[in-house]
């Protein structure tokens, strides 16, 4: 596993900073067309790195968000949104696919119900909905679906927030749902994401064509592990959607767009790409045997320009640097950004806190979940949680998730620091961008602490 982002980075340096300004195609992996910086960047050894990685081949296109405070937030980007010789040049506008950093947003979503009152964090999931009163648990999480027990608990809001469920994932390898529960999945079509347009031809066929019925097909399947008891990487988050769309009396997407989306001023976040801005879209990238990289989902055809079956609060949203940055500035100043508030700041305080029921620890993860392991960790509303100092580390309280595809989002509200990074290739565990921007960012501190 990479480690978190974290580098140390000291507000009066990053102050300083600011102040001062299905398988289309395959080519082997080569040095991309280059592309000299527009200006003078105010993170060189950060911009050094990004260009670096699209010299190598390593990736068409990079870009990172980072700001501290108020300020203005600061942009490094290199390379283009693909390997095209005519695709436009990667910026803080062009559109990525986030995955499962899209499971903070859905998480926010929720804790702005609590934060209304309509929903608690210890509530029943089946109080809201009935499919899920009573549960069962696989005897052994390797053995069969028919060999199971009655859950001990209820399944819980606070569980669905942070991977304690009992839930499963699909994620094509040893990770959630396995054996027999796994195949089980699969012949629901408990697979709420869309990756290409070859496989979303075959997932159509057999998933929900709703949210609320995919709630209703899972709530079929037994627990891999008791409720409460155990952090298991899952879909909870796509499951919240539902519970969502219920408690707010409107569709999942359309709260997200109007309570967190509209009034932060994002306006390239996307369920959907609107054909209209298909310039500005990434093109994903597989990397293949033989050192190929693969289109594996080309802009011009992406799945992201049809509707999906309905919107995956786990994994499903496009966004852009800058829009992502506003998010995470918003939860940097504890719910509220330009005037605007999102949710109360105890709120905000609480979804960026550990969440985990006690006794339950944040485990180890498999490459290619998104995930991110550094220092003592915790895991609050959909994402982790940083809960001790370390050299490297950015503190205690330090809250944000990754995507499978290699993007990078973290915030500390303690210290008034945010970060992003986008990219677009599979695995993302495939070259340490984690790790090395920690390094560039530790070398520009150290560069404007010596001024």
């Amino acid at each position: 596993m990479r480690a978190f982002l974290t580098p140390v980075l000291t507000g009066g340096a990053l102050a300083a900073l600011l102040a001062g300004g299905a398988l289309a195609r395959q080519t082997a992996v080569a040095p991309a067309p280059q592309l000299a910086p527009a200006r003078a960047s105010p993170l060189p050894a950060t911009q050094a790195l990004f260009d670096s990685y699209v010299a190598s081949g390593k990736t068409p296109g990079v870009v990172g968000a980072f700001g501290i405070g108020d300020r203005p937030t600061l942009f490094v980007s290199a390379g283009r949104v693909a390997r095209d010789d005519d695709a436009r040049r990667a910026g803080l506008d062009s559109l990525w696919r986030v995955y499962s950093m899209t499971k903070p947003v859905t998480a926010m979503a929720a804790m702005i119900l609590i934060d209304q009152g309509k929903l608690r964090l210890d509530e029943p999931l089946s109080d809201v909905l009935p499919a899920f009163k009573t549960m069962r648990v696989l005897d052994d999480p390797n053995g069969s679906v028919d060999a199971t027990h009655p859950a001990k608990a209820p399944i819980t809001i606070r569980n669905l927030l942070t991977h304690t469920a009992g839930l499963g994932y699909d994620l094509g390898q040893p990770v959630g749902a396995k054996g027999t529960l796994l195949e089980r999945y699969r012949m629901l079509g408990i697979n709420p994401a869309q990756i290409n347009a070859a496989g979303e031809a075959q997932s159509r066929r057999v998933r929900a064509p709703n949210i609320q019925e995919f709630a209703n097909r899972l709530a079929t399947l037994p627990l891999i592990a008791e409720p409460g008891t155990k952090w298991s990487y899952s879909i909870g988050l796509d499951l919240m959607g539902a519970v969502i769309e219920k408690v707010s009396g409107m569709p999942f997407d359309t709260f997200v767009n109007t309570r967190i989306f509209k009034p932060l001023k994002m306006r390239s976040s996307f369920w959907t790409v609107p054909r209209s801005e298909v310039g500005r879209l990434a093109t994903v990238y597989a990397f293949g045997p033989g050192g190929t990289m693969i289109a594996f989902d080309p802009a011009a055809t992406s799945v992201y320009l049809t509707p999906p079956s309905f919107p995956y609060g786990g994994a499903g949203l496009v966004m852009s640097a800058s829009d992502y940055d506003r998010f995470l500035h918003m939860l940097q100043n504890y719910g509220e950004l330009d005037g605007v508030r999102i949710m109360r700041a105890e709120t905000a305080k609480l979804a960026m806190s550990n969440l985990l029921p006690r006794s339950v620890e944040f485990g180890s993860l498999p490459g290619n979940t998104g995930g991110t392991m550094g220092p003592k960790m915790g895991f609050g509303a959909g994402g982790s949680v940083i809960l001790e100092d370390k050299a490297d580390s950015m503190g205690v309280g330090t809250y944000g998730w990754g995507g499978a595809a290699g993007t990078i989002a973290w915030v500390n509200p303690v210290r008034k620091m945010r970060g992003t990074v986008m990219v677009n290739y599979f695995p993302g565990e495939k070259w340490p961008l984690r790790a090395d921007t920690v390094k560039a960012l530790q070398s520009d501190m150290a560069r404007y602490a010596r001024r």
